[in-house]
């Protein structure tokens, strides 16, 4: 089955345009011309990834993130942003984004990021008969599913969430260079996608806080070392 992109731009030339290129890639692609209309079909559609840009007349691209997230809390989000200031870049991935790409972009840059996060989409992988758990501490993970549970609690994950997570947990009380996880992750370590870093560990750490015994230090002027 095609994979379904929730693609949210206002201008009109710009969309026709990426839209047609993707589709070209065999997505099934959903536009939306506003942040409300955009709203309303992700409620009434399953969508493989959101699209969004962030300057949107009726709802911006951060209020409807945020809004797409508090109703599910998997779905890849990826911004297309004209602002190149930091703080707009961390507001949105605080918000729940995955990544994002900033304007002007070419369409190769764009699939690549999408065919990314679809790759890793749970929905690429056939359900397991019995999930494969592992554990954080007090914590199930499962990343799989994308969640960490304790004591009959669930918090859901998002995809870039539980790959910091598990390429941590994976070298539990090993001192994980800044660099390499960058690159493990991202693909890339410049500096933004650096501060992007520290904003899932800052995530990290508080959903790991019912269980007082984790630790994520930060190893100055090196990296990070999860233990339990």
């Amino acid at each position: 089955m095609k994979k379904k992109i929730l693609y949210v731009e206002d201008d009109p030339n710009l969309a026709f345009a990426t839209k047609d290129n993707l589709e070209e890639y065999d997505y099934e692609v959903v536009h939306a011309k506003d942040g409300a209309e955009a709203l309303k079909i992700f409620g009434k559609e399953h969508f493989d990834i959101c699209v969004l840009d962030v300057m949107l007349p009726r709802m911006d691209g951060f209020s409807l993130a945020e809004k797409i997230r508090a109703s599910d809390s998997q779905v890849p989000i990826l911004f297309l942003t004209a602002r190149s200031l930091q703080e707009d870049k961390i507001k949105g991935l605080k918000l729940g984004a995955d990544d994002y790409i900033t304007k002007p972009f070419s369409i190769e840059e764009l699939k690549l990021r999408i065919d990314v996060f679809l790759r890793r989409s749970k929905s690429d992988q056939p359900a397991p008969v019995k999930s494969d758990p592992n554990k954080v501490g007090s914590y199930t993970f499962d990343f799989q599913k994308l969640t960490l549970a304790i004591d009959g609690s669930i918090q859901n994950l998002t995809f870039r969430e539980a790959e910091v997570l598990k390429y941590l947990a994976e070298r539990t009380d090993q001192v994980i260079r800044r660099d390499e996880l960058l690159k493990a992750i991202w693909g890339d370590d410049d500096y933004f996608m650096g501060r992007s870093l520290d904003v899932f560990i800052s995530r990290l750490r508080k959903y790991l806080s019912g269980d007082p015994d984790i630790r994520i230090d930060n190893v100055h002027g090196v990296g990070f070392r999860i233990r339990w």
